[in-house]
């Protein structure tokens, strides 16, 4: 056997296995003619074929940058075959590229080079590309193309972390017609140093690179990458013309200012399609430790942002004709009715969703909120809790994640579907995995907080409550956040505070009918009789169904029958009627 340093190649088709039981004849035909494309490229491009099974292929490369460019050629001409096919039918397929030590054992090869490609395969978008940092060192000013940089990756067996760059088609010249991806592009330019000192300019760029490394993990989003954008350093911009040279959707602008041991950081999203501003925020921070005080206004800046990006999507897609819907304006319709918190909403919410579902079926972010949608309708509205729906709901999760398992938000809306089932060690596991992955992703730590508080692991329950709150004070499920802190301090007997989170939940719009129910709770705790009565009949008015046997049906998820006992109790002394 003989070891060697290689550039290797590995593409596998998206959803096989569905297309294979839809209809097996037509799928092994596309199979024959997308393996027929791939072999050729490689073949035109000096590599060679040494692997694979079924829908996938595994190829050898003496040049990195030759492989990158194979990809690349082979996911255009693949989107052009499928152009006229429905979306349930077209054949998709992801692609790892990696430069790295191999063994070869007559015509196979094996060892951390091929798997670390194989794992890198397993990350990439349907009709994309990821590439190891060991390809992309050697691709500077010989190949022309838009990669974000993702940062360190754990992936899977692999035992240490791996420098991941993604590509994804988000514009693909077809003749003379370009098709854009749907996903919402953003580009980060490098923040201004406004400081007297140019020698500040490390810590603004470096704040510009997390910032970009701490969107690309939201992958709903295509983030641009750092050495395109970076090109545009102190040029004097059209932040329009500029978004339309970069296929960018949304601008990310700033400044750095140091004075003293005080930093300033200033951010303004602007949408690129009207130049109007999104969002914009400054920060003011002391200078202590240079790179706690770089993360910490990096996770404020992409845990504000990302929230106003969604609420702007989902704006524009409704004011869309509602005529031919695809997978993904199904999807932020679907999302947008999900945010109107009410039983009409939800409904709609379901439809839209599993209408995204049907029509692309590898598309996880549908099944996900799916899921999520399912879960809120029985713990809110008008379905009841349902063991075969729950099973339905988590079947979808896990398909979710079956297709992306790199995606933060799938494993936080899996450890929503888990806590509904009572599995709360298992929704703190999917939480912890979605805060590792994105640690600027406030419904994750709220996820934390609601399985220790359901475990009786209160004091660590109330500190993932309070870092969702602080971390993202425009997100739509702010009063959600508030409201469940709240039920988890009545657990804790913390009354007061209860109270406090309650009446700061109810305060805001759309917040839902539970978080009178849980101030009226704290009140009737607090032995504030007359106080608790009159919340009471605020809840009646916003709930006219709530009763005792109401509340026991809608607490459906809690096992630790103390924690019911005593809620059903301040309800109780409340006044609620027993139903």
């Amino acid at each position: 056997m003989e070891r060697r340093l290689s550039t290797i190649f590995v593409a596998d088709a998206v959803g096989y296995s569905r297309l294979m039981e839809a209809d097996e004849q037509a799928t092994l035909a596309a199979l024959a003619a997308c393996h027929a494309t791939i072999e050729s490229e490689i073949a035109s491009h000096n590599g060679r074929v040494f692997g694979g099974a079924g829908d996938s292929v595994m190829a050898e490369f003496g040049s990195p940058v030759e492989a990158v460019r194979c990809a690349v050629k082979i996911q255009n001409a693949l989107s052009q075959g499928d152009s006229g096919l429905p979306d349930d039918r077209q054949m998709r397929f992801r692609i790892g590229v990696n430069l790295g030590d191999v063994t070869a054992n007559g015509g196979n090869l094996l060892g951390d080079g091929v798997n670390i490609a194989v794992r890198l395969e397993q990350i990439a978008d349907p009709g994309g590309l990821c590439i190891s940092g060991t390809v992309q060192d050697h691709l500077a000013g010989k190949v022309d193309l838009a990669l974000e940089d993702t940062g360190e990756q754990e992936l899977k067996n692999i035992s240490r972390p791996v420098r991941v760059w993604r590509w994804s088609p988000r514009v693909i010249d077809v003749g003379n017609e370009v098709a854009h991806s749907p996903k919402p592009s953003i580009t980060v330019l490098p923040s201004d140093n406004m400081s007297e000192d140019p020698e500040q300019t490390y810590f603004s760029d470096g704040l510009t690179e997390d910032i970009i490394t701490a969107l690309s993990k939201h992958r709903w989003m295509d983030v641009i990458a750092r050495n395109t954008t970076f090109a545009y350093r102190g040029q004097s911009l059209d932040i329009r013309k500029l978004a339309g040279e970069l296929g960018a959707d949304y601008v990310l602008e700033g400044s750095v200012r140091r004075a003293g041991e005080r930093i300033r950081v200033t951010a303004q999203l602007i949408d690129a399609s009207s130049g109007s501003h999104v969002w914009a925020e400054r920060y003011d921070r002391k200078l202590e430790d240079i790179f706690d005080l770089q993360d910490d206004i990096t996770q404020t800046i992409v845990a504000r942002i990302e929230p106003e990006i969604g609420t702007a999507i989902r704006q524009k897609v409704q004011r869309v004709p509602r005529r031919d819907l695809r997978a993904w304006d199904c999807y932020h319709l679907g999302i947008a009715n999900f945010y109107k918190f009410t039983a009409e909403g939800n409904r709609e919410a379901q439809t839209l969703l599993q209408r995204s579902r049907d029509l692309d079926p590898s598309f996880p972010e549908a099944h996900a909120w799916w899921a999520y949608s399912v879960i809120l309708g029985m713990v809110y509205w008008d379905t009841d809790p349902d063991p075969v729906v729950l099973d339905e709901a988590l079947a979808a999760a896990r398909q979710a994640i079956a297709l992306d398992n790199q995606n933060a938000l799938l494993y936080m809306l899996m450890g929503r579907v888990q806590l509904a089932r009572q599995e709360y060690r298992s929704a703190l596991a999917e939480n912890e995995t979605a805060v590792r992955l994105n640690p600027t992703l406030a419904p994750a730590f709220c996820g934390l907080g609601d399985s220790l508080a359901y475990e009786g692991r209160y004091d660590e329950a109330r500190i993932q409550f309070e870092k969702a709150v602080e971390m993202s004070p425009n997100h739509p499920q702010l009063w959600a956040f508030l409201s469940y802190g709240a039920l988890a301090s009545i657990f804790e007997r913390a009354f007061e505070r209860a109270l406090d989170w309650a009446e700061r939940a109810r305060d805001l719009p759309n917040c839902q009918y539970w978080a009178t129910a849980h101030a009226a709770v704290a009140l009737a705790h607090l032995d504030r009789a007359e106080e608790a009565q009159l919340m009471v009949a605020r809840l009646m008015s916003e709930q006219p169904a709530f009763t005792r046997a109401f509340a026991k049906r809608k607490l459906f998820y809690l096992k630790r029958p103390e924690q019911l006992a005593l809620y059903l109790e301040g309800l109780e002394k409340a006044g609620v009627p027993s139903g």
